[in-house]
């Protein structure tokens, strides 16, 4: 069984620290205790650690070995239209299984009126689900998420590969918009329940945004979270990898 990962707060003299809310959790909900070991990262390395002290806001680990991370996936921003905060935060935490670099709320016209408000208030929280997600799924950095943008501040965006998803008949699939931007950073772009309006579409195309498609049937905005993300890092992974692992060695 896969050891448990936390992130730290900061690393010195071969010991790691969490303070505060985080430490709190991990000592009177998860109950650790010392000497139990874990892993630890500080989204840079990671490392197996002994905890050396467990108190109520602070907890201390003895870092043992550095621990190899595997590599990373594509990088991809997401770009995702408000919808009701249920389904927003399984959404949040979902992308963030999927690898998901960065998330952006971005208010929409057709976005619940209140929520792009609502969503000043809820960063924070949103940030405790990436971090959360992050260290179930051992990643090695939670994702950013940035504070509710407005839909010009997201077609501003200038990664290689930016797409939108179009409900509409006739556009590109997503795998193949991908894939012609191999090793290129990913922006997605999904909007909210009942689509985007006419002037947004024009706005996305006039930015260079590319109409992408994840087939015929219509999907709920978190639904299409998961499976544009799946296959945004499907297409180009194999690529990615294969740089990250470098020339082939000769045997001679």
């Amino acid at each position: 069984m896969a050891r448990r990962r936390f992130f730290v707060d900061q690393i010195r003299e071969g010991r790691a620290f969490i303070e505060g809310e985080n430490a709190h959790h991990l000592t009177r909900v998860l109950r650790v205790e010392v000497g139990q070991k874990f892993e630890v990262t500080n989204n840079e390395q990671v490392w197996l650690a002994e905890i050396e002290v467990a108190r109520k806001n602070s907890v201390e680990f003895v870092l043992l070995e550095e621990l190899p991370h595997g590599p990373e996936l594509p990088p991809v921003t997401l770009y995702l239209a408000l919808i009701k905060f249920e389904r927003f935060e399984w959404a949040v935490e979902k992308a963030t299984e999927l690898g998901v670099a960065r998330i952006v709320p971005v208010e929409a016209s057709r976005s619940d009126r209140g929520l792009f408000e609502g969503a000043k208030k809820r960063v924070e929280r949103w940030r405790r689900i990436t971090q959360e997600a992050s260290e179930q799924s051992r990643r090695l950095r939670a994702p950013v998420v940035d504070d509710p943008a407005r839909f010009a501040t997201a077609l501003a965006d200038v990664s290689g590969c930016r797409a939108w998803l179009d409900e509409r008949p006739g556009a590109r699939p997503l795998l193949e918009v991908c894939a012609a931007n191999t090793l290129a950073p990913i922006a997605l772009l999904i909007g909210p329940e009942g689509g985007w309006t006419p002037q947004e579409r024009t706005q996305m195309e006039d930015a260079g945004w590319s109409a992408a498609s994840l087939g015929p049937a219509i999907l709920r905005a978190e639904t299409a979270v998961c499976a544009a993300l799946a296959v945004a890092v499907q297409a180009q992974a194999p690529a990615w990898l294969a740089v990250q692992a470098g020339p082939l060695q000769s045997s001679e």
